[in-house]
Order: structure tokens, then C-alpha cells, then sequence
């Protein structure tokens, strides 16, 4: 069985938090609106280390009303490899292990030229049942040469 999938992820538009740390004043409101956004399959926020802090992301949507404090971005979409663990309890280089091992039997490879996303894939009553979270981790890729 594999644990990493490729997922193709579109070109899209996405609303940002801008650079900060869970419990800053504007991450935590950022949190509360996306929170309030209707809940649908798959979750629709992404979450990266920007070397300063985190940028929270939400997938943009016509029509949907953003506060002005966050700016909507444009997301270049693409090629990611997904692994899913338990939140904040992953052995980073384990998964980097057989990330790089399952890139180079398929054909693909890293691109480092897009930054590494994540987000909590579980929801709040799984968690409440499970006691963790599930967390997807998302490494962009390309074609290998």
C-alpha cells in the first residue's frame, strides 16, 4: 500500500493571513473567519513557514466576502506529494525518507522553487473521538529529468 499520493493542485486565488504565530491578535482572527466559512469534503486552508513565521491560506471563491485586512493572493497550483501523519508527532525525516524514495521510483522529484504546505485534515468531532489530529503534508514536486 502507498502512503504518499500526488495530488495536482489548481491555479487559484487564495485569501492570506499574511506572516504571523498562532496567537497573534490577526492569525487568531484569520482562524475565526475561515472557521466560519461553510465546512465542505476537504478542508480548504493551507498553512507554510514563510522563515518568519506561519501564512495561513484559505482557497478564494467568488463571491465570498474577505475582510479587508487579508489579501487575496494568486496560488501557482501544481504537482505536490501528500503524506498524512499525526499532527505535530511526525518524524520529519523518516517521511522525507520514503518521500524521496517513492519520488525516485515514480519519476518525479522535489521542487524547491514552491514552498511546503500542511493542513489539519480531521474534524472536530473525529478529534474529539480520536484525541489527535490527522495532518497532510503537501511537498511540491515536478517531473524528474
Amino acid at each position: 500500500m502507498q502512503s504518499i499520493r500526488i495530488y495536482e493542485m489548481p491555479v487559484c486565488k487564495m485569501v492570506s493571513s499574511g506572516t504571523g504565530m498562532f496567537g497573534e491578535e490577526k492569525f487568531n482572527r484569520f482562524e475565526e473567519w475561515f472557521s466560519s466559512q461553510k465546512r465542505c469534503m476537504f478542508p480548504k486552508d493551507f498553512l507554510y513557514w514563510d522563515g518568519e513565521g506561519f501564512v495561513w491560506l484559505y482557497m478564494y471563491e467568488d463571491g465570498m466576502t474577505v475582510p479587508p485586512e487579508f489579501e487575496i493572493t494568486d496560488f501557482q497550483g501544481g504537482f505536490y506529494a501528500v503524506a498524512t501523519d499525526i499532527d505535530q508527532k511526525t518524524d520529519k525525516e523518516s517521511m522525507n525518507a520514503e518521500l524521496d524514495k517513492f519520488l525516485g521510483e515514480i519519476g518525479f522529484e522535489r521542487d524547491t522553487s514552491r514552498l511546503e504546505l500542511g493542513n489539519v485534515i480531521t474534524s472536530p468531532l473525529a478529534q474529539q473521538i480520536m484525541g489527535y489530529e490527522q495532518m497532510n503534508y503537501y511537498f511540491p514536486i515536478k517531473v524528474g529529468k
